[in-house]
């Protein structure tokens, strides 16, 4: 018997196996286990405009696990410490865009709890470590400041870094922020074999993702752009977190904070589990019977 928890771990490469007493403690006790059948699901809820909506039952909710309703076992919410691993590009494609870039990290960071912590990696040729995990945001955006962009882009291999470094990760509630145009031109690493990795790695993913200048662009070149732009979408969708798009003269800060605020106010529903063969993909979908009401949660988890 055992627990799964999806978007809160830090020890398990596919998907943590992980157990708690109380809802609350599945967000504070990685290292918990004990005999329970049960998968924990932190979801958002938003609206329309990408802001977090508060005050939902549970008998707003359904679960469904391979097309199948679950029965909701637990359910609650709670603002908890986040280990947050943050991705900037500053390759040769960001470089008109650094600067709103950096302004939208110093916007999330300035939605931090003081027992959050956060590390830096920034995009080029090669991944490039900033920062390891951190208290003193003042300090990361100072690294970033004293940074150069250019250089060819290595967006998967630093994704994948941030991922695994977000393994060793001090607080259960574990994410990661991207901020790029979702270019990639330098990567060991496929795009398919990070949305796999990401699937399995139990972080929920955020994106911002810079929106193209149309001005002197070929054809070709948009669509690469826009192609770019749907991958980080795919990476937040899978693992139940936000994408965000907004163009190079956008202010960066609304939707830096609703991200900030996402990423902590969170409901957390359990239920428990089909039986079958380990190893099995199983698909999640959590649905709300509120209108013009977005849901995002994770697609699915691998059967242990």
């Amino acid at each position: 018997m055992l627990l799964l928890t999806c978007g809160l771990s830090a020890q398990v490469p596919q998907l943590d196996i992980r157990a708690s007493r109380t809802t609350a403690e599945a967000f504070r006790s990685p290292d918990l286990r004990v005999d329970v059948d049960l998968v924990l699901l932190p979801v958002i809820v938003t609206d329309r405009s990408g802001v977090v909506v508060h005050g939902l039952k549970q008998a707003s909710f359904t679960v469904l696990e391979d097309k199948v309703p679950k029965p909701i076992v637990s359910f609650g919410s709670e603002d908890v410490p986040c280990s947050v691993g943050v991705v900037v590009d500053l390759s040769g494609s960001m470089q008109s865009k650094a600067g709103i870039a950096a302004g939208a990290m110093r916007a999330f960071l300035d939605t931090a709890n003081p027992e959050d912590e956060a590390f830096l990696l920034t995009v080029s040729t090669r991944p490039e470590t900033l920062s390891g995990f951190t208290q003193d945001f003042g300090n990361l955006e100072s690294q970033l400041s004293n940074s150069h962009s250019g250089g060819a882009t290595a967006l998967v291999d630093t994704i994948h870094l941030a991922l695994e470094r977000l393994h060793g990760a001090h607080n259960a509630h574990r994410a990661l922020l991207i901020v790029s145009d979702g270019m990639d031109n330098h990567s060991r690493y496929s795009e398919t074999e990070l949305l796999h990795y990401a699937e399995e790695a139990d972080v929920q993913i955020y994106t911002i993702g810079m929106a193209p200048s149309v001005a002197n662009k070929k054809a070709i070149e948009l669509t690469e752009e826009r192609n770019g732009l749907t991958f980080l979408d795919h990476l937040a969708e899978r693992s139940g977190g936000l994408s965000f798009t907004i163009a190079s003269y956008e202010n960066p800060v609304p939707i830096a904070s609703k991200i900030g605020r996402a990423m902590r106010d969170q409901y957390l529903i359990g239920y428990r589990p089909s039986l079958g063969e380990p190893g099995k993909w199983r698909s999640v979908k959590v649905t709300v019977d509120v209108p013009q009401l977005r849901v995002s949660s994770r697609t699915g988890y691998l059967s242990h």
